[in-house]
């Protein structure tokens, strides 16, 4: 997405206020709308939640781990046209008739060069794809990778320290690395606040 694209912002309470630039819109701190789309597989009956890899290119949190998928709303989209940034990231074609919605978490984080203040649109989606049927945007996503459910709880409880990962990082050559078995700590995920992800692991429990 270019710093010159325009998001809708809003008032602490989620009232439009106006449009501006998303560079404006950081470096202000203005409320704006985000969607989050999170994959949840489940495999011998456990359940398992993906998490992409941010590319080396991102100007923020550059290989980190992050949600499956997810991405600013444009000042001309509804919340449903979000899905957008699924087949754009990592290549699943998904309805938002698919999705189980999670409602609207609301969040910031206050970096060195930025502020950023979202309405997080939240969804769920129940799947079945292997790592094979993902096609990653290179520019944005450079892996995908997935951790038990409840590791992934624990690790936000502070009941652990590390999980275990497995999935795949595509190399600067476009061939696959298979990750397996490799333990990642909290540092190794993007800075969303800690009560961020405690809330998605409590509204995504409720449905699985």
């Amino acid at each position: 997405m270019s710093e010159q694209e325009k998001l809708k912002i809003f008032d602490e309470q989620g009232s439009q206020i106006g449009v501006a630039t998303r560079s404006e819109v950081h470096r202000l701190g203005h409320w704006h709308e985000a969607f989050h789309c999170w994959f949840v597989c489940h495999e011998h009956g456990v359940a398992y939640i993906y998490l992409q890899l941010r590319s080396e290119h991102k100007k923020d949190y550059p290989n980190l781990f992050d949600i499956t998928a997810a991405g600013h709303l444009l000042a001309n989209e509804k919340v449903e046209d979000g899905v957008r940034e699924i087949k754009e990231e990592i290549g699943i074609d998904v309805a938002i008739e698919e999705l189980i919605g999670l409602g609207v978490i609301k969040y910031t984080v206050f970096e060195e060069h930025f502020i950023d203040r979202e309405f997080a649109n939240a969804f769920l989606y129940i799947c079945s794809h292997p790592f094979e049927d993902f096609t990653l945007q290179k520019e944005e996503v450079s892996g995908m990778v997935r951790v038990k459910f409840t590791d992934f709880a624990q690790l936000w409880t502070g009941e652990k320290d590390e999980v275990e990962i497995s999935g795949f990082e595509v190399n600067r050559d476009g061939s696959k690395r298979i990750i397996k078995e490799v333990f990642v700590h909290r540092n190794q995920f993007v800075p969303h606040p800690d009560d961020f992800y405690r809330e998605v692991v409590e509204r995504i429990g409720k449905h699985l």
